[in-house]
C-alpha cells in the first residue's frame, strides 16, 4: 500500500542555476536553493522513494501526459532563456510502474492521459532545476507530469490530481508530490528585463500573491479554490496554474485545511512571484 507523505508548491526559476555561476548574480538565489535542500532533507527523513512533479514548463496542447522513462539523462539548454540555463547535465531514475498507474487511474476517471517511455522526450526545467538541488545523488525516482496545459480546464486538472492520489495509494511507493511553478507569472517587459531580475512586474500581482499566501497559511482553501480561476487569469499564473489545481485536487480541493508552511520566503524573479511552501498532510 503506497502513501503520499509530502506535498509542496515549489519554485524552479532559472536564475537558481545562474546563481551557481561566477559573475554578477553569483549567490543571488541561495534562499531558494536552500529551500529545495530543506525539502529534500524532509523527504529523506520521511522515507520518500519517488517524487512526482507537476511541471509547468512542459507545454501540452491535448490530453494529459507523463514522462515515464525508466531512466532520464541529458544535457539541457533552455530555448526560452538560454542565457540563464545552458549545457546543464542531468541524470535521474524513473518509476514507470507508478506513472502507468497514474495514467490508468486518470483514464478511469475520464481524464485522457498517456504515460510515455520515449528516450528522446527530455525533461523540462520545471523538473530539472528542483531535482538538481533535491536529488543530485539520485536518491529519489522521478515521474514528471506536464502541467502547462494550454487548452485544458482547471476542473479536469483537479480530477487528475484525485487520480494521482488514487494511484499513489495503489502503488508500493512512499511519494512526494510537487507543484513546480510560480504564483503570478507576468514577466517584465523586454526593454528593461535585464535590469529588473529581482523586481515584480506589477505591484497588483505582488499584493494578490501575498493575499494568496495568507489564505494558504490560514488553511482557508475554500476561499482560495473559489478564486483560483480568476487568480490564474488576472495574475497570469504560470501554466494556467494547472500544477496548483492538480496539487489541490490531490489534497482534497476546498476540503483541504492544512496550514501551509513557507520554507523559502516569497520573492520576485524577472517579474514573477515565487515561493517554496509545504502543504502539510
Amino acid at each position: 500500500m503506497g502513501e503520499l507523505v509530502y506535498a509542496a508548491k515549489i519554485t524552479h526559476v532559472p536564475s537558481m542555476y545562474l546563481s551557481e555561476l561566477p559573475g554578477p548574480h553569483f549567490g543571488c538565489r541561495d534562499d531558494a536553493i536552500n529551500g529545495h535542500k530543506e525539502i529534500s532533507r524532509r523527504c529523506r527523513k520521511l522515507g520518500v522513494d519517488t517524487i512526482v512533479i507537476f511541471d509547468t514548463h512542459w507545454l501540452v496542447n491535448s490530453g494529459y501526459h507523463i514522462n515515464n522513462c525508466e531512466h532520464f539523462q541529458g544535457i539541457y539548454s533552455s530555448n526560452e532563456l538560454p542565457h540563464f540555463i545552458k549545457d546543464m547535465e542531468y541524470e535521474y531514475d524513473g518509476n514507470p510502474a507508478l506513472g502507468d498507474l497514474i495514467a490508468a487511474c486518470a483514464n478511469e476517471k475520464g481524464i485522457g492521459t498517456q504515460a510515455h517511455q520515449v528516450e528522446s522526450l527530455g525533461l523540462e526545467y520545471g523538473t530539472i532545476v528542483p531535482m538538481r538541488y533535491m536529488n543530485e545523488d539520485r536518491q529519489f525516482k522521478v515521474v514528471s507530469i506536464a502541467a502547462w496545459c494550454a487548452w485544458h480546464s482547471l476542473d479536469d486538472s483537479r480530477v487528475f490530481g484525485e487520480a494521482v492520489l488514487e494511484a499513489i495509494e495503489k502503488s508500493d511507493n512512499r511519494v512526494a508530490v510537487f507543484a513546480s511553478g510560480s504564483l503570478s507569472h507576468r514577466f517584465n517587459d523586454n526593454t528593461d528585463a535585464g535590469d529588473r531580475i529581482f523586481e515584480i512586474s506589477n505591484e497588483f500581482f505582488r499584493q494578490v500573491d501575498y493575499r494568496v499566501l495568507e489564505l494558504w497559511q490560514r488553511g482557508e482553501f475554500k476561499t482560495f479554490t473559489d478564486m483560483l480561476h480568476e487568480y490564474a487569469e488576472r495574475c497570469v499564473g504560470e501554466g494556467g496554474m494547472h500544477d496548483t489545481a492538480m496539487l489541490l485536487g490531490m489534497l482534497g480541493w476546498d476540503q483541504y485545511g492544512g496550514k501551509v508552511e513557507i520554507i523559502s520566503d516569497y520573492f520576485p524573479s524577472s517579474g514573477t512571484g515565487q515561493v517554496n511552501a509545504e502543504f502539510p498532510l
